[in-house]
């Protein structure tokens, strides 16, 4: 089987998650704008941590026979520092068109204040102006209310459901986003949050329309392999394999293929690959001798 993880943050990991990942099958990623651990200062760290997005991080991929797409936005930590968030502001629509943007995101609440509140309407409203899906990071504390206040706020700018991923997903808010139409995602962490065992109970209990499994993994405990390993354990206790094609794979290309930017033809073909390919200057080798990888044809499940 092949997977897409759609949220994970590729700038805090190695090559050598590249080489895992794509041996587990993964042949595309999503890289959502976050927050980095140490709050920037200036918008001039944003604007290089973007370009490194649809730039570097995007080329380092490609050595590594996995297309990259990201999202661009505001999160919602920094969102509380409103001199900067204004500068920000100003640069999201410079890279909102850029090529392999897939969403807004990822937006919403983390202490659900009201400078968050207002950036989250902002970029709503930037998506509707660019026709783009959103990904809304809900808060990891407060997480129902803050999960359906971010709900009542989309419904309020008008954003159709299908339109929305809504991310960090558990078993309290997972009926509500699903009743209300949206996207329902679920980052799978090692030790916290939902773990994969959990996330195999959560299918089997509402099955697999709209839901989507990602990993979330960035510079915390982490793992980029979540979704290949919660694809197995679904497999291993009984989970048809068309859901965990959908949960692990289809429905997140059908989800940001809204975009216009996502194509499943981008990675299906075959691929050739030496890695001494340049970007601006620089490749993925220190020195080694580059080597001819070829990365066949993907099956494509009916």
């Amino acid at each position: 089987m092949y997977y897409i993880d759609p949220h994970i943050h590729m700038v805090s990991r190695t090559t050598d998650d590249y080489q895992a990942m794509r041996a587990a099958g993964i042949v595309a990623v999503i890289e959502p704008a976050f927050w980095l651990g140490q709050a920037r200062t200036e918008a001039s760290s944003f604007k290089d941590y973007f370009s490194t997005l649809v730039g570097w991080e995007r080329f380092r991929a490609s050595q590594f026979g996995i297309k990259h797409y990201c999202t661009i936005g505001l999160n919602s930590k920094e969102a509380n520092n409103e001199a900067l968030a204004e500068k920000v502001m100003d640069l999201l629509p410079l890279f909102a068109a850029k090529e392999g943007v897939v969403a807004i995101g990822e937006i919403g609440y983390d202490d659900q204040t009201a400078a968050e509140d207002k950036y989250f309407r902002l970029q709503i409203e930037l998506a509707l102006k660019f026709n783009l899906p959103v990904m809304v990071h809900t808060p990891h504390r407060d997480k129902k209310n803050g999960t359906i206040r971010s709900m009542d706020v989309l419904e309020e700018h008008g954003i159709a459901p299908h339109m929305v991923v809504i991310d960090h997903n558990n078993e309290e808010t997972a009926k509500h986003v699903l009743d209300r139409g949206y996207w329902t995602a679920f980052t799978i962490y090692p030790n916290t949050k939902m773990g994969n065992e959990r996330m195999v109970e959560v299918v089997k209990q509402y099955g697999s329309e709209r839901i989507i499994v990602d990993s979330s993994a960035d510079w915390g405990v982490s793992d980029p392999l979540s979704v290949p390993k919660t694809a197995a354990l679904m497999l291993e206790r009984g989970i048809a394999k068309e859901d965990v094609h959908l949960t692990c794979y289809k429905n997140a290309l059908t989800a940001y293929s809204q975009s216009g930017q996502m194509h499943e033809e981008d990675w299906k073909n075959e691929m050739v690959i030496t890695q001494d390919s340049l970007f601006e200057g620089s490749s993925v080798l220190r020195g080694q001798e580059a080597k001819e990888i070829v990365y066949p044809n993907i099956i494509i499940e009916n």
